[in-house]
């Protein structure tokens, strides 16, 4: 749903570079060199930095072009509860998709027109310093891509170190002390609201010597650029679970869902994972042509680094977050352990972010919603022992690790792996409402 502001960036970067393909009639007329920078983090640093928690606001006057704001199920069939089918990433349809959700119905939300200068912060942003640890055992031998639904993942997964142990995403933020508007953004949100859980985000692993392919991207300017390790087989947002449980939709396949064959729409986002160059590629709006493959955005993240997207960058997700370390695995389901962070969609947030956000993806300033990367905790006290095995694993990661609001949606929901090996007991999660959770902030 940040399509307004990547169609002006668009716009303002026209003519388009593709990244590493041909150009296509209708979207540009020749190609412009691009450069990329990347930043390799040091290794073997023994200094290890805590991040201060910064809320990076910025007022309407002077700001950044608008941002695009979107919806995060996909696509909007069952299991996942009802969304805006998004068109295809084109530059005419761009401003269709500028849509602030407010459940249970979508309406179109302007930019603020209200300048009002906000408050100096008193903290800084700083980027937590890299301090890789090594994986647990050895990962196994990887010869060709491996989909996520399969023991054989189970295995990798297992022995994958994603980011290093002082990550954010690994912190235990049981202790931490909450947010003084946590009440009120607990009521903005929807107290009564209850959580749920879209099996949506599935992914790919590869082997390191995987071969790279070109991706024609939409929005340059906040992608990363490739080619990318991208096998014939990747999955699209919701597969299998998605379709395999839809009367309407279980006869499509994998290429017919690729080629978004019906016209679902949706997020349709892709994830590739290579753990032996620890390399994470996420992709927004992904599709396969008759051309090659087509995506609005594209985000690399190194698993053995610290380091954030550069500030006010935008990523797959909304938030500029990776997506793959926030996903509820089958694997951590059988272990009985999570050990990270999830994400959480929101109906409608504020046009503010917090560490480890880099983006925001409203033009709402209410100060009652909650900001991009805005971390939610289970109340310790909230009693999880009625609840099945599996389910109580999730539970006690959201009193331990919490869960980083990273898109808007148009329901509070985690997401899980879309694995047919996990039994249906995801339900129970809707016992629980927003009323359940508390914001907190890091100790200073």
């Amino acid at each position: 749903m940040r399509v307004l502001r990547r169609f002006i960036i668009f716009l303002a970067c026209a003519p388009a570079a593709w990244s590493q393909w041909p150009t296509t009639p209708g979207l540009t007329n020749k190609p412009v060199p691009y450069s990329s920078t990347i930043t390799v983090p040091e290794a073997n640093v023994p200094t290890v930095n805590v991040p201060q928690v910064t809320t990076i606001e910025i007022p309407v006057a002077g700001a950044p072009l608008p941002p695009i704001q979107r919806s995060t199920p996909a696509p909007t069939i069952s299991p996942f509860k009802p969304s805006a089918a998004i068109p295809n990433p084109t530059t005419s349809d761009i401003a269709r998709r500028n849509v602030q959700f407010t459940a249970p119905t979508q309406q179109f939300t302007a930019p603020t027109v209200t300048q009002k200068a906000l408050p100096p912060n008193p903290s800084t942003k700083t980027t937590p310093t890299a301090a890789p640890s090594p994986a647990a055992k050895p990962l196994p031998p990887i010869y060709s891509p491996v989909p996520f639904n399969t023991p054989e993942a189970d295995a990798i997964l297992a022995a994958m170190q994603i980011f290093p142990a002082d990550n954010l995403w690994h912190a235990d933020i049981s202790q931490w002390p909450v947010y003084p508007k946590s009440a009120q953004i607990i009521g903005a949100v929807g107290s009564g609201r209850p959580l749920e859980a879209n099996q949506d985000m599935g992914f790919i692993i590869v082997p390191k010597d995987a071969p790279h392919t070109g991706v024609k991207l939409a929005y340059l300017g906040e992608s990363d650029l490739g080619p990318y390790p991208l096998p014939s087989h990747v999955p699209i947002e919701g597969w299998p679970v998605a379709y395999k449980r839809s009367k309407r939709l279980r006869s499509l396949t994998l290429d017919d869902v690729q080629r978004d064959a019906l016209n679902l729409g949706g997020d349709r986002h892709a994830i590739v994972v290579d753990p032996y160059n620890q390399k994470l590629y996420e992709f927004y709006a992904m599709r396969k042509t008759t051309q090659g493959w087509e995506a609005a955005q594209a985000s690399i993240f190194d698993l053995s680094s610290n380091k954030l997207r550069p500030d006010g960058w935008t990523s797959s997700d909304a938030a500029g977050l990776p997506i793959f370390p926030a996903v509820v695995r089958y694997d951590e389901l059988m272990r009985g352990e999570i050990d990270h962070a999830l994400r959480v969609t929101v109906p409608q947030s504020r046009r503010a972010y917090v560490t480890p956000a880099t983006h925001f993806a409203s033009e709402l300033t209410d100060e009652n919603l909650p900001r991009m990367g805005e971390r939610f905790r289970l109340r310790q006290n909230y009693y999880i022992e009625n609840f099945s095995p599996m389910v109580q694993t999730i539970l006690k990661a959201l009193k331990k690790y919490g869960m980083f609001v990273a898109d808007n949606g148009a329901i509070f929901a985690i997401s899980v792996a879309p694995d047919e090996r996990i039994p249906l007991v995801l339900d129970e999660l809707n016992r629980l409402t927003v009323a359940d959770f508390e914001v907190v902030t890091a100790p200073h």
